[in-house]
């Protein structure tokens, strides 16, 4: 199949976006609206753990069972 040439002066389909672009509003975080986080870091899973008596001293912190927040 032969290529096709476009001649330079007709313009590209696709121009360069421009160099600053905003964020659309349904991605921006409204003030103070932050929800309750569903996952625990996991500093927070061992302390938890601590507090349940379900760590082992010496455990390693990696792998830690799946634990659910209490609040």
């Amino acid at each position: 199949m032969p290529k096709v040439r476009i001649p330079p002066s007709v313009p590209s389909p696709h121009p360069e976006p421009p160099h600053l672009l905003s964020k659309h509003n349904s991605l921006k975080i409204s003030g103070g609206a932050i929800g309750k986080r569903s996952v625990l870091k996991r500093f927070e899973r061992v302390k938890l753990l601590k507090e349940r008596d379900q760590w082992k001293e010496g455990q390693s912190p990696i792998g830690l069972p799946k634990t659910k927040s209490e609040n």
